[in-house]
């Protein structure tokens, strides 16, 4: 499974993704959670004013 992680990521096409991680408040408790998705890198903007 590495060879195959390797192999990608040579290739280039990993590059135009990014992980995001967002802190976001819980309505339950009221404590803080992360949350974490992988964005293409155009959209991170988005991502992080949506709510």
């Amino acid at each position: 499974m590495a060879k195959k992680v390797i192999a990608t990521l040579k290739t280039g096409t990993g590059k135009t993704f990014a992980k995001c991680v967002k802190m976001v408040k819980s309505p339950k408790s009221g404590a803080y959670m992360f949350k974490q998705e992988i964005v293409h890198v155009d959209h991170i903007k988005d991502y992080f004013t949506q709510k």
